[in-house]
């Protein structure tokens, strides 16, 4: 076996299938397909008013509990583009690649480990292009093209297709195969080559880590799955640079720090989430596991935590002719530090989100979608609902209250259709709390504050609302 898996629960959860979730993210705003109005572009996608709030709260969340909450991490926020020897010295100009073929009847160029998995083969991404190829040809009989109105089985051999998208900044040559300058393929190598800045300048002491939130870019052959696998990404990385001798410790450490965070800091359920553990692991690579999580397609990787040894550091250090080591202010014993980092996906982090808290429940008055977020998570934390906007004095008091706490939570002014539709709506974006200002407000000074899940509705003094909400939301 490629990997093993490690349940954290057995228990499965039938949740929405994936055109459910592409059909909430584009009409409750949460991601549209960029470029739309010129028939898009494959792989690309634009976060709407809902989607880059959820993303932003996704990765304040991540940045909280890794940077602020912690004395032995600091942030980094490198450059997208580097000077091109970095790519050539961490191995990605040689060795950053997919296995490709090409469909020898209708010419459509397919990645081949797509193709076997279709078929329940695992390539892993450790392999050998000469392994891959062996698997390739014993299943042929079983594997077609996936273009419609093809289903060809006749395949060219594969070849490794390099992923790094090239740019000419910078470069005048007009010529991007002479002297090229890359968009990162990941963040992490950002890291790597700041370390001895960041070490010199935060006085941080192994263990340490270095955390980034970027953008990066891979010219994916065949970007799939809505937002899971796309060419324009953004990820959530944490270096941690450890004694040798510490590695293994304190990887277990982060390990189970990180499946922690995405049951109790994102909300995600434990029966969706798994180990995954590559046994064929890359030579300078201690151990690698993947959490999991059961997207409709199937249980696929949302965050990669591994144990990376002093490679990084050292090729960085060789090429660069840089002293990367570091230096113990207690002991001072010399060595060039191991590396563990999690890795995590930005979008594969909201399509999870998505894919976990949308619900259809049958009412006695109808259907409601529910989008049952993490609070911390939603959108919008409150709606304000006017009972009725054609009246002035509702209208001005309404105002007054969204005023009042839309500067502490995320609040919107909602006054269009019926209150039913309007509960609804909110609902549908995962608004924890929705509040009703009614004429009574008007002779008591009181508001209705309902509740998304359960949709119980109490009666509060408006004065008593703020602090009402900070608690709801704790």
């Amino acid at each position: 076996m490629n990997h093993v898996p490690e349940m954290v629960s057995e228990q499965p959860d039938n949740g929405p299938s994936l055109a459910e979730v592409v059909s909430l993210s584009k009409r409750a705003g949460f991601v549209y397909p960029s470029s739309e109005i010129y028939d898009g572009m494959a792989g690309v996608y634009d976060y709407g008013p809902r989607g880059v709030e959820l993303a932003n709260n996704i990765k304040a969340t991540w940045w909280n509990e890794i940077v602020r909450k912690r004395q032995d991490t600091v942030g980094l926020d490198a450059a997208i583009v580097m000077n091109p020897k970095v790519w050539e010295a961490s191995g990605h100009v040689a060795n950053f690649a997919d296995p490709l073929a090409e469909c020898r009847d209708c010419n459509t160029r397919v990645r081949v480990d797509h193709l076997l998995e279709a078929i329940g083969v695992i390539a892993d991404d450790k392999m050998e292009l000469s392994e891959i190829n062996s698997l390739f040809t014993d299943h042929k009989t079983e594997l077609k093209c996936p273009t419609p109105n093809c289903g060809s089985r006749d395949f060219t051999p594969a070849k490794q297709f390099n992923l790094l998208v090239a740019t000419n900044i910078g470069n005048f040559t007009g010529d991007l195969d002479k002297d090229p300058v890359w968009l990162r393929g990941e963040t992490c190598q950002g890291i790597y080559v700041d370390y001895k800045n960041v070490m010199n300048s935060s006085r941080v002491q192994t263990p340490f880590g270095i955390a980034q939130i970027g953008k990066a870019f891979r010219n994916e052959i065949t970007a799939r799955q809505f937002i899971f696998r796309t060419r324009e990404f953004e990820q959530m990385e944490n270096q941690r640079f450890v004694a040798p001798d510490k590695e293994m410790e304190e990887y277990e450490t982060l390990r189970q720090e990180r499946m922690d965070f995405f049951i109790k800091n994102i909300g995600l359920k434990p029966s969706n989430l798994q180990w995954f553990q590559h046994s064929k692991l890359a030579f300078y690579a201690n151990a690698a596991w993947d959490i999991e999580y059961r997207y409709p397609f199937g249980f696929s990787e949302l965050e990669g935590v591994h144990a990376r040894g002093d490679y990084d550091l050292t090729q960085h250090g060789n090429a660069s002719g840089s002293d990367l080591s570091y230096r113990d202010p207690h002991t001072g014993e010399k060595y060039t530090p191991h590396v563990i980092e999690s890795s995590c996906g930005v979008g594969r982090t909201v399509l999870a989100v998505l894919c976990d808290s949308l619900k259809t429940e049958q009412l006695e008055n109808g259907e409601r979608t529910l989008l049952q977020l993490k609070p911390s998570l939603a959108p919008i934390k409150v709606a304000v609902l006017p009972l009725a906007k054609n009246k002035s004095d509702i209208v001005e008091r309404s105002q007054r209250i969204f005023s009042a706490i839309s500067g502490e939570f995320a609040t919107e002014y909602d006054d269009n259709t019926n209150l039913g539709k309007r509960y609804r709506r909110q609902d549908e974006i995962g608004t924890p709390m929705c509040v009703t200002v009614d004429y009574d407000t008007l002779e008591d000074g009181t508001v209705t504050v309902r509740d998304r899940d359960t949709m119980k509705q109490v009666r509060i003094a408006d004065s008593q609302l703020e602090q009402f909400v900070r608690d709801a939301l704790k």
